[in-house]
């Protein structure tokens, strides 16, 4: 068996749509509070070598046939870009014929090496889960040196120059991103991206709900403030 893993196929817009996990364990460069992953002690933004590339190819290939997939979705645990076969494992699937979706959480989309990665996919998804810098340190604990502002201008410096489908996915936190004043910057940071789609989620993981979930009721209203702007 190789290093990556899946997920059961299902339906998105009439594809059918194969999620892979390219990362043996998580390996990021942010460390959130509520991660269902849990902590990481690899907590990176430079591409490291993962055994075993070429046999979870020939793996690949082989749940490629088998579900008829024709979409494939790396959402791995935690910044699949660090995984520097990831350019190979575009090519590979794209070889196929086959529509790639890479998940992001978006901060290594300004750096040119990682852009050019990115480009290779057909569509992108960049993730926002706080909205001020206190929050981002506090919450999200990215690496040393990393800004909010970065973030956000990473983020849209790529969308500006990428031919994809940029997908905007926003995270709602009781507390933290929820409020009229938050959801304000958040419209404003949605028109500067200005993304293909948004997807407004929330947090559901049973171990962080009760403190950080939202109710049916508000997440409804700040979904259609969101999705209507």
């Amino acid at each position: 068996m190789g290093g990556f893993s899946y997920k059961d196929i299902y339906i998105e817009d009439g594809r059918r749509v194969l999620e892979v996990n390219i990362l043996p364990e998580k390996h990021c460069n942010f460390e959130c509070i509520f991660c269902p992953i849990g902590r990481s002690q690899n907590k990176v933004d430079i591409q490291k070598s993962f055994d075993e590339t070429g046999s979870s190819l020939i793996e690949l290939e082989n749940m490629i046939e088998n579900t008829k997939a024709e979409l494939i979705f790396i959402n791995s645990k935690g910044e699949a870009l660090v995984n520097d076969k990831i350019g190979d494992i575009v090519d590979f699937i794209k070889g196929k014929g086959l529509l790639v979706r890479l998940l992001s959480n978006g901060y290594l989309l300004g750096r040119d090496e990682y852009m050019k990665i990115a480009n290779k996919c057909d569509e992108v998804v960049g993730e926002l889960k706080v909205i001020t810098e206190e929050d981002f340190q506090r919450i999200q604990r990215p690496i040393e040196g990393y800004t909010f502002v970065e973030y956000i201008s990473n983020m849209v410096s790529f969308n500006k120059q990428y031919k994809g489908k940029f997908i905007f996915e926003i995270t709602i936190i009781n507390g933290y991103n929820d409020d009229e004043e938050s959801i304000q910057k958040t419209k404003n940071v949605i028109k500067e991206i200005s993304p293909d789609k948004i997807i407004v989620v929330r947090i559901e993981d049973e171990r962080f709900k009760k403190k950080l979930g939202i109710t049916d009721e508000r997440f409804e209203e700040i979904s259609n403030a969101l999705l209507n702007i």
